[in-house]
């Protein structure tokens, strides 16, 4: 979680959305990413997907089994999708979404809006055909600092 914290900090130090990610794999970091959607002005390119593309590059594969995702933020309903479909065994998140919408509600402002879709990541992946293990509230604070700072 410590490598995702570093990545989370680069976007910020950038000027995105604090949220970095990382796939493991045997207890080896494979892909790395922080947020670029405002950088890249994309609505996709949240951390987590774009370390899920970067490994399934370096495996060549859509499907990245045996592989963890740690994030520092409860991956939304996107990227929760996109766990599923690369058929992850799981994923480590540290700030909640819910933590979100409360930093949202006293902090949003023009440039860092924060929006949420409050459809929780364990939703998600308890309506998949997937068993993915997802492991909530990991570094918590650690990770709440990030949009907190």
């Amino acid at each position: 979680m410590q490598v995702a914290i570093d990545e989370a900090i680069k976007a910020r130090d950038a000027g995105d959305y604090a949220v970095g990610a990382v796939i493991v794999k045997g207890g080896k970091v494979i892909a790395r990413a922080s947020n670029r959607s405002k950088r890249d002005e994309s609505p996709v390119a949240h951390a987590e997907t774009l370390a899920i593309l970067e490994a399934c590059k370096i495996f060549k594969s859509r499907h990245l089994l045996n592989c963890v995702l740690y994030t520092t933020h409860e991956p939304c309903t996107m990227c929760a999708s996109v766990i599923v479909w690369a058929k992850l065994a799981g994923a480590v998140y540290g700030a909640r979404i819910d933590d979100m919408k409360q930093h949202r509600e006293h902090n949003g402002n023009h440039d860092y809006q924060w929006r949420t879709i409050e459809i929780s990541c364990d939703e998600v992946i308890a309506k998949s055909t997937e068993k993915i293990e997802l492991v909530k509230d990991f570094m918590r604070e650690e990770c709440m600092t990030l949009f907190h700072s």
